[in-house]
């Protein structure tokens, strides 16, 4: 896991038994795993009276550093060994490596899905229709005649569970374009998995 220089700073902060004593350290940790997993987490976290004593710009760092810490943790699917190991490294005690890997370990399966949830895939194509159009006059009643295709692909995409349709008109050189792509895109994925 590599980390930002201020990100680490953040963290040795948060360590650091002067700056924050183990309940404050507890609720900060609580409150970093609260404002990732939970969409209605209340930006009230911080606003703990027992956090009140902790200068709010070294808390609001040591916050946002435990988020990132906790999400790279996540992104790379840190084991405990591991995430104790760089934690050693930050400083931190036994006490508090036990309870952020503890932590980390009740609020691992929520991460990853979370982690899994975020990004942008492309569009699954699970369906094609299409229908021949025949233009006689364009908008300035300018005679044509001329074939044309409307193509719609019904699509599934995985990030919002949605099934939007992509419609678009082309004409015959066109179609047979893309479908000649279509056929060498399918010859190389077949060549791909042979392999």
């Amino acid at each position: 896991m590599e980390l930002s220089e201020s990100v680490q700073r953040g963290i040795q902060t948060l360590a650091d038994p002067g700056s924050f004593d183990s309940n404050a350290f507890a609720l900060l940790l609580r409150a970093a795993f609260q404002s990732l997993l939970d969409a209605r987490a209340d930006e009230a976290a911080l606003d703990h009276p027992y956090l009140k004593q902790i200068d709010p710009v070294v808390l609001k760092h040591c916050h946002a550093a435990a988020a990132t810490c906790i999400l790279e943790a996540g992104k790379h699917q840190v084991d405990k060994s591991t995430l104790s190991t760089y934690l050693e490294d930050c400083k931190f005690d036994r006490e508090r490596i036990e309870l952020f890997c503890t932590e980390y370990q009740n609020n691992k399966n929520s991460l990853e899905t979370l982690l899994g949830s975020i990004g942008r895939s492309l569009p699954h194509i699970t369906d094609v229709s299409w229908r021949l159009e025949y233009q006689i006059k364009t908008n300035q009643l300018h005679k044509m005649y001329r074939p044309g295709y409307l193509v719609t692909l019904n699509v599934e995409n995985n990030d919002s569970q949605s099934y939007p349709e992509i419609n678009f008109s082309c004409s015959m050189e066109q179609l047979q374009d893309l479908v000649g792509k279509l056929k060498d895109a399918s010859k190389s994925l077949e060549r791909a998995t042979q392999l």
